[in-house]
């Protein structure tokens, strides 16, 4: 199967409310890769590949975030494909 990738800026109340480690537990559970880190403007960026199921199904949780975000906006775009070998918070 074709591996796609999704690069992602998330916007809202998405820092200090454990966004990143949460994503972690969902990328692991979907078994996609890639990154997320917290911006300086205060987003969050990240980057998510793997099949189009379970890219997709990341996305959507991401849009939802965790109890404590409040998402209000996620823009995506397509992203080349790096062959991560799983989905890190970067720092």
């Amino acid at each position: 199967m074709v591996d796609i990738a999704r690069h992602l800026s998330i916007s809202g109340q998405v820092q200090g409310v454990f966004f990143r480690a949460w994503a972690r537990e969902q990328a692991d559970e979907l078994g996609v890769r890639g990154w997320i880190c917290n911006r300086p403007d205060g987003h969050v960026e990240a980057h998510v590949e793997g099949d189009q199921a379970a890219v997709e199904a990341m996305i959507g949780r991401l849009r939802n975030g965790p109890p404590a975000a409040k998402v209000e906006a996620l823009r995506t775009w397509d992203a080349d494909v790096f062959e991560f070998d799983d989905f890190e918070v970067r720092h």
